[in-house]
């Protein structure tokens, strides 16, 4: 196996998940050199024919929520462009990604997490669950709040609490 070449495959994903989620390029890159450093003096935990991609994110999730206790405390940085998504070329696309890119800062870890492997990775919600290491039912829940926040937060909306008859 080509253990370097295949880890090379796999950065862009790994850098686009790791802007999307920290929010600036610098801290992102230091995520995807950190986690391309575990996956390397790690690699003998990978199992070949096992979904490498899947792992790789993995480690990264590890690697982000250990900075993230090692900080001590929930730090957002909204950047713009951590959100590459293609655009065509009129104004109000750009102003609506802005917007988009902010509302992802907003969303818990846990939703934003979920909700960028699902839409922005193409991940499968049992290939999301085994990198997250939660349940399936978590995943589809942190994923349903979060469509559902962000469609509140780009309408400009507050949650509107509704009640609902319990049987």
């Amino acid at each position: 196996m080509r253990v370097g070449q295949d880890l090379v495959e796999h950065v862009p994903r790994l850098r686009r998940y790791a802007r999307a989620l920290t929010g600036d390029r610098a801290l992102a890159d230091d995520l995807v050199q950190d986690t391309l450093e575990r996956a390397l003096t790690k690699f003998h935990l990978w199992r070949p024919g096992s979904d490498l991609r899947a792992w790789l994110f993995t480690v990264m999730h590890n690697v982000h929520v250990n900075q993230r206790r090692a900080e001590g405390g929930d730090r957002i940085v909204v950047d713009a462009d951590a959100v590459e998504i293609p655009v065509r070329a009129t104004q109000m696309d750009g102003i609506e990604l802005r917007d988009l890119a902010a509302v992802l800062g907003q969303l818990p870890e846990g939703q934003r997490e979920v909700l960028l492997l699902v839409a922005l990775e193409g991940m499968a919600y049992d290939e999301v669950a085994r990198a997250l290491s939660i349940p399936i039912g978590t995943v589809m829940s942190r994923l349903s709040r979060a469509r559902e926040r962000l469609r509140e937060l780009l309408a400009g909306g507050t949650p509107m609490a509704t009640l609902r008859m319990v049987k």
